[in-house]
């Protein structure tokens, strides 16, 4: 995956003629429909199978299997996410949910329980997510749609303000919920 110039997110790895053919069918509604449905167990199922080492939606955009605290049930979820990788090592996930009305569960469950974990080709790092907000999200905003401009699709489609978090590294061995000065 090539870098982009100066500060800000890593570009997208397909040939520009895949790219887009998957934007062109990433932004149909007959995909916003099906894809969170498949997607995830598609990535799921090979996630499992190889070990962490293969994700397929990867193959588009970037991708973690973010394992978070439900919202609710407090009991442990795994969602497979498209993400943003900053220069940096931190990652923006961004709950477009395919331009889908509501937000997608694994916002509520981060918004409830930031500390979470993401499995990055095959390796988990212990992350703390914070909801971005004002002149922060806005520049994010900017950065995610210069990475994969079908977030506009998206937005378009939604009456809600799509959430976006920014995801930092914690220490391995800092206990959940804690925070620093």
């Amino acid at each position: 995956m090539a870098r982009a110039a100066g500060p800000g997110p890593l570009r997208p790895h397909p040939h520009p003629l895949g790219l887009r053919l998957v934007q062109k069918v990433s932004s149909t509604r007959l995909f916003a429909k099906a894809a969170p449905r498949v997607i995830p167990a598609l990535d799921r199922a090979v996630h499992r199978l190889t070990g962490g080492r293969g994700l397929p939606s990867a193959r588009m955009l970037p991708g973690v299997i973010l394992t978070s605290t439900g919202a609710r049930s407090g009991l442990s979820r795994r969602t497979p996410l498209a993400c943003v990788p900053e220069e940096g090592g931190g990652w923006l996930l961004i709950g477009s949910d395919f331009g889908r009305p509501a937000h997608p569960a694994w916002t509520r469950n981060l918004l409830a329980h930031p500390d979470a974990t993401i499995d990055r080709r095959g390796r988990d790092i212990p992350v703390t997510a914070r909801l971005l907000t004002g002149a922060e999200r806005a520049a994010a905003w900017q950065a995610a749609l210069a990475f994969w401009p079908l977030y506009a699709v998206y937005r378009s489609r939604v009456e809600r303000e799509i959430r976006l978090f920014r995801l930092t590294r914690r220490e391995p061995g800092a206990a959940a919920g804690a925070r620093e000065p």
